[in-house]
């Protein structure tokens, strides 16, 4: 695909994600998608393939906030198989606590599917939240 195919269908999935909608992130997902949360510090982590991305990752994020998970795009910049989103969420806790973090995602897209994500967010916003 093309770098301005690539940056619409990121496009798509963040205008479906600040509604709340993440049918079109998941379906976009290659099965073997990596995604990566970068640091050295306790929070970094990969989650290697679909299944753990879906299962692990997103299974947490549907018991650690109320749904449904919302993230709206701030900036979208594209260049060939990658496409770097500046986001914000807008979540909160099962207890009501505001949980909106800043995240840069670097992802990789092949032949149409998400390959891999690097998140880049707000570590100790995560540790205030949930620790």
């Amino acid at each position: 695909m093309s770098a301005l195919a690539n940056k619409q269908l990121t496009e798509t999935i963040f205008a479906q994600l600040a509604l709340g909608n993440d049918q079109p992130f998941l379906e976009a997902m290659a099965d073997d998608m990596q995604w990566r949360w970068m640091g050295s510090g306790p929070w970094a982590k990969t989650f290697e393939g679909k299944q753990s991305v879906v299962n692990d990752l997103w299974g947490a994020i549907k018991t650690t906030l109320r749904p449904p998970y919302k993230a709206k795009a701030k900036r979208i910049i594209g260049d060939g198989d990658y496409v770097v989103v500046e986001a914000v969420g807008e979540n909160t806790t099962p207890e009501g606590k505001p949980y909106n973090n800043h995240y840069c995602w670097v992802c990789y897209l092949k032949e149409g599917k998400l390959r891999a994500i690097n998140e880049y967010m707000d570590t100790e916003l995560v540790t205030k939240t949930f620790q």
